[in-house]
């Protein structure tokens, strides 16, 4: 806790520490609310492209900065040295734990909400917070992978495998025919915790159909996504949801 005093410059080790990261935190908020204005008055594509210039330049200047003043390495994109040396278990072992975080701080902001308001409210946030997110995760696959604009069943089955959710839950493919594939969430983390708890399935259908089909579109706008089955759904005991996507 920082010490009631006027000047920084009186702050303890402690105080200091507090005042750094929150300083991150601060640069975070600072970044997203950038991005969601510039989304605002120049429109989602446009923001993503500006987003994408933004990081590559920002990162570099802000990680060469840390790691001339805290001692470490980065290469001439601001990417930690450390990083570039890690075995690709290790490697696969940092982005579970990506995973879990995201996850984690998703839940993070579910539960405030429900907590000070209600739980239309956050099912309210929670949705439309996916209309941003899952495009925006689209484009970020795509320019990773540097998928075609119009790549069908094959690039969607490819970036399905790179989400956040694809290090921390199990999901299944089935290429029906090379225009239909069709998707299952075989183990949910989110609905699995719940099940240990005895608590029913999160009905997460309205935020799935938010989220996939707004995936899927980015991937290739000719792309129809329909739910066979997700919470508040019956589902077999072998899967938690799944979609079927059909591009043409």
């Amino acid at each position: 806790m920082l010490k009631k005093v006027m000047s920084m410059e009186k702050q303890d080790q402690e105080g200091l520490v507090e005042c750094v990261v929150d300083g991150f935190r601060r640069i975070l908020v600072h970044y997203g609310l950038w991005f969601s204005e510039v989304a605002h008055q120049l429109g989602f594509e446009n923001a993503c492209s500006i987003e994408d210039d933004v990081w590559n330049k920002s990162l570099g200047i802000q990680m060469k900065r840390l790691g001339d003043l805290l001692g470490f390495e980065v290469d001439a994109k601001g990417i930690p040295i450390s990083l570039k040396k890690l075995s690709p278990g290790e490697l696969f072992e940092v982005m579970r734990a990506l995973g879990i975080n995201w996850l984690a701080n998703d839940g993070v902001w579910f539960q405030a909400v429900e907590t000070s308001i209600d739980l239309f409210t956050a099912k309210r946030c929670n949705d439309t917070c996916w209309t941003r997110f899952s495009p925006y995760e689209a484009l970020r696959i795509k320019r990773l992978l540097d998928l075609p604009q119009q790549g069908g069943i094959s690039a969607l089955r490819q970036a399905l495998g790179y989400r956040m959710y694809s290090r921390i839950n199990k999901q299944s493919f089935e290429e029906v025919d090379d225009k239909t594939l069709v998707f299952k969430m075989v183990d949910c983390r989110v609905q699995a915790a719940r099940k240990r708890r005895g608590l029913p399935d999160y009905p997460c259908k309205s935020a799935g159909i938010v989220e996939y089909s707004t995936f899927a579109s980015t991937i290739d706008s000719r792309t129809r996504t329909e739910c066979i089955a997700c919470p508040p759904d019956d589902h077999p005991e072998e899967w938690y949801c799944a979609w079927r996507f059909t591009v043409g």
